[in-house]
C-alpha cells in the first residue's frame, strides 16, 4: 500500500497555548450562534440583531489573532475598508443554498482575481511592464495599444500549481491563468496533482489523511527549489496541505516558499498550516472561526467540490480526464494551456 497518513493528533501538536485557549473562546461564541439560529425565523428582527452581535465579537477576536499570526492574510481584515463590502458580497453568495453550479463557478472565479490581487497585485516598486495588444481596429492603419503593469515576474514566475483533487481542480485552473495573464512572458505554472483525502468515518478529533501515491502525479524535479501555490476553496483542519508538504520534504524537497489560497478557511486549519510549515504563507478571502465534530467549517458553505464539480453518481466516481469533460467546453477553451500542462503531468509520469 503506497499511502502516507497524516492523524489528527499530529496535527494538533503543532497548535500552541494560546492558539487552543483562543480556539476555545471562539467555539463558546459560535455555541451563542448555534442559540440564535433558530429563533431567526421566529424572532427576526431581535435574533438578527443578537446575531450581529456575536459575530461582530467573533470577527475581532479573529481579528487579533491574525493581527498577532503575520503568516495569515485575510482579505476582508488586510484591504482597505471600501474593498470590504465588495468581499462581504461575493461569500454572501457563495454560502447561499441557493447559488446553482454556474453561478457559484462565476463567484468562485472573482473569488481568485482578489486572492491573486492580495498576495501579489499590489504596490512591487517603480518597475513596470508593458502589455503592448494588436486590436481589431484597422482603419487607417492597424491598431495598437498599450497597458501599463507592476512587475512581478519574479514573484509568479517560479511558481508550481499543486493540486490536491478534486474540489482544488478548477480554483488551481483559474490562479494558473491568473498567473499566466500577469506574468510579461505568459508563463503557464506547471502542475503537480495529488491525491489526497480524509477519512470522513472520523471526526474532527481522530481524523486521518491519505495520500495515495498511486494515484498522485507529479515529478520531483519541477518542485524542488519553487514556489508551491495550493488553490483550495476551503481549508477547514490544514491536514490534507501538511500531509503532502511534510511528505514532499521527507522525500528530499525543499520549496523556496508554499502559498496556500482558500476562499475560506477555518482559522484553526490556518492556524495550523503555518505552525507545522516553515516559509508558508496562507491567504484567505474570509475567516470562519470554527469546525464542527466531523470537521467541517461552521458557518462555511458546504461542500465546495460538489457545489463546483457536480455530485458523482454512486457507480460513477469520475476521474480527472471526466471532470475535465464534464466543466465543457467553454472551460476548455479558457484554460487550454493549463489542460495542456495537466495532461502533459498525467500522461508524461514516469514510471
Amino acid at each position: 500500500m503506497n499511502k502516507v497518513i497524516l492523524k489528527a493528533e499530529e496535527l494538533d501538536g503543532y497548535l500552541t497555548a494560546a492558539d487552543k485557549k483562543n480556539l476555545a473562546a471562539l467555539d463558546k461564541l459560535f455555541e451563542k450562534a448555534l442559540d440564535i439560529f433558530p429563533q431567526v425565523e421566529k424572532e427576526k428582527k431581535d435574533a438578527e440583531n443578537s446575531l450581529i452581535k456575536v459575530y461582530n465579537e467573533m470577527g475581532s477576536l479573529m481579528q487579533e489573532i491574525c493581527r498577532e499570526t503575520p503568516k495569515i492574510h485575510v482579505y476582508s481584515f488586510n484591504s482597505p475598508q471600501e474593498d470590504h463590502p465588495e468581499v462581504s458580497r461575493v461569500i454572501a453568495k457563495l454560502r447561499d443554498i441557493n447559488t446553482d453550479n454556474r453561478e457559484f463557478l462565476y463567484y468562485i472565479q472573482r473569488s481568485y482575481e482578489m486572492l491573486f490581487k492580495l498576495a501579489w497585485g499590489g504596490s512591487h516598486g517603480t518597475q513596470k511592464n508593458y502589455l503592448i495588444v494588436k486590436t481589431p481596429v484597422t482603419k487607417p492603419v492597424r491598431n495598437y495599444a498599450v497597458h501599463k503593469i507592476n512587475n512581478i515576474d519574479k514573484k509568479i514566475e517560479n511558481t508550481v500549481m499543486c493540486v490536491m483533487l478534486r474540489g482544488s481542480l478548477l480554483p488551481s485552473m483559474i490562479m494558473s491563468k491568473e498567473i499566466e495573464e500577469y506574468s510579461s512572458n505568459g508563463y503557464v505554472t506547471p502542475f503537480a496533482l495529488f491525491r489526497i483525502y480524509r477519512d470522513d468515518s472520523k471526526n474532527e478529533t481522530d481524523m486521518e489523511y491519505i495520500l495515495d501515491l498511486n494515484k498522485s502525479f507529479f515529478n520531483f524535479e519541477t518542485l524542488d527549489g519553487k514556489d508551491l501555490v495550493f488553490a483550495d476553496p476551503m481549508n477547514a483542519t490544514g491536514g490534507s496541505l501538511v500531509t503532502v508538504i511534510k511528505y514532499l520534504i521527507s522525500s528530499g524537497i525543499k520549496p523556496r516558499s508554499i502559498i496556500f489560497f482558500n476562499v475560506i478557511s477555518a482559522l484553526k486549519g490556518s492556524l495550523r498550516v503555518v505552525r507545522a510549515l516553515d516559509n508558508c504563507d496562507v491567504y484567505t478571502l474570509w475567516m470562519d472561526g470554527v469546525l464542527n465534530k466531523e470537521a467541517y467549517i461552521m458557518p462555511g458553505l458546504g461542500d465546495a467540490g460538489d457545489r463546483l464539480n457536480g455530485q458523482d453518481a454512486e457507480t460513477n466516481n469520475r476521474n480527472i480526464i471526466q471532470l475535465i469533460a464534464d466543466y465543457g467546453a467553454g472551460i476548455a477553451n479558457l484554460y487550454r494551456s493549463q489542460l495542456r500542462e495537466i495532461e502533459n503531468t498525467v500522461l508524461g509520469r514516469e514510471k
